[in-house]
């Protein structure tokens, strides 16, 4: 056994083995479980790192072990793989759907060997959970094959197998099941769905991320109140982190400079990390953590909201929401069936708005002339709709509406973002991703 794979093998059974961690139906010891996901990466090749990480992969989810700790004790690779396996989530995202649907974008933007190992996990997962609760199992497999579509890119014997093992056990249950295996734009059923705005969303993310607004985190080995402040002072900044051996692995704050405060996995983004990706964070927590090469080295609070990069990604995927509301609209009712869903206040007040641009010789339509909110309350109306955003319904989806309209219109009047819409902004990046992601 390789150095590497067998110090971390000892590390997992260590860390587990301390808060007597057991499989949920059979009570075996965790590692069991370890072991199975290790044994079936290296089935498929020879890479320390990853059997390694296979090993390692559940310890900064389920026990105290944090990035920082396994970068220190075995590199970079071996961590950076054990965070695109970790699930971001949080209790406070929403119900177990929403929360899945969060960490599979996640798992989507991971690593072709953190693919490698996610399905060699499901694998042992589905014939554990199939074998001993028949009932969670079909929530489990629905789940699996939402997973299965982002993990192609994962070792093709392993892929290969998960499918073989999704639908046997689904046949074993009677329960059917599809895996989408096209893209979107190579999929006639797919047309008159949201697929071009997720796309769009595609490339905002290419273009607005973490590095634009980050910055840099000064760190001390041992805070002192008087040092902290300072740095603080001078740098504007509300955290300092906080040196272990040489290694960012907590911070202090100005409201509490001697209280040192671990920095978890949850906490933290890659530099090339979304906006979405940012505000999930400080949804959750007061700021984010910013990694480069695997190491802390920046930081975002929720002051960095207001930056103007940040600003102008949220004016963008609102501008984009309403570009798309139109040829939806007409895709939904065609040949203007969409008036007798408007209030005649709403409607007159479009065609006055229209017959003045007639006036001036500017193209335009009836529905162009709609107020984005009568467009969104039009679309509410067709439930394909908020099922393609994710939405579990009508009523979900109109509160999120309401969200992108009162975002919409402080940004405009460069109304402050943080203290009125912050929760808004959560909720729409969750529901960007949520496109991002198909």
């Amino acid at each position: 056994m390789h150095e590497l794979v067998d110090k971390a093998r000892q590390f997992a059974i260590k860390a587990h083995g301390r808060l007597d961690h057991r499989r949920k139906y059979s009570s075996e010891p965790y590692p069991v479980h370890l072991q199975a996901v290790a044994d079936l990466v290296a089935s498929v090749g020879d890479d320390p790192e990853m059997i390694a990480a296979a090993w390692l992969h559940d310890t900064i989810e389920d026990t105290h072990t944090t990035e920082a700790e396994l970068t220190e004790r075995f590199g970079p690779a071996v961590a950076g793989l054990v965070g695109e396996l970790t699930d971001v989530s949080q209790p406070a995202n929403g119900n177990r759907a929403i929360r899945k649907f969060i960490d599979r974008g996640h798992l989507a933007r991971a690593s072709q060997r953190a693919k490698t190992i996610k399905l060699a996990d499901l694998i042992h997962n589905c014939q554990d959970i199939c074998g001993h609760d028949p009932e969670f199992a079909k929530v489990y497999l629905t789940e699996m094959a939402a997973l299965l579509e982002v993990l192609r890119e994962g070792d093709a014997i392993l892929f290969n197998r998960a499918m073989e093992v999704l639908h046997e056990s689904a046949h074993g249950l009677q329960l059917p099941l599809h895996i989408v295996g096209d893209r979107p734009e190579d999929n006639p059923s797919d047309q008159g769905s949201l697929f071009p705005l997720g796309r769009m969303a595609q490339q905002f993310r290419q273009v607005f991320t973490a590095r634009q607004i980050t910055r840099a985190l000064p760190s001390v080995d041992c805070p002192a109140e008087e040092t902290v402040l300072a740095i603080m002072d001078r740098q504007r900044l509300a955290v300092v982190g906080v040196r272990e051996q040489g290694m960012v692995c907590s911070y202090v704050t100005r409201e509490t400079p001697l209280h040192i405060r671990p920095i978890l996995a949850k906490q933290t983004v890659a530099d090339s990390a979304s906006f979405a990706e940012v505000i999930l964070v400080l949804g959750t927590f007061d700021c984010c953590f910013v990694t480069l090469f695997g190491t802390i080295a920046g930081v975002i609070d929720k002051a960095d909201i207001q930056h103007p990069y940040m600003r102008m990604w949220l004016f963008g995927i609102v501008t984009m929401v309403e570009m798309e509301t139109g040829p939806l609209i007409e895709r939904f009712w065609p040949d203007g069936e969409w008036q007798s869903l408007v209030s005649e206040g709403r409607l007159a007040k479009a065609n006055m708005l229209l017959a003045e641009r007639e006036r001036r010789n500017q193209p335009s339509t009836l529905l162009a002339c709609l107020q984005f909110a009568d467009k969104l309350q039009i679309l509410l109306e067709n439930e394909s709709f908020f099922r393609q955003f994710g939405f579990p319904s009508k009523k979900a989806a109109r509160a999120i509406c309401k969200d992108i309209e009162s975002l919409r219109n402080n940004l405009a009047h460069a109304q402050d973002i943080v203290s009125h819409d912050f929760a808004q902004v959560a909720r729409i990046a969750q529901r960007i991703e949520s496109l991002r992601d198909g």
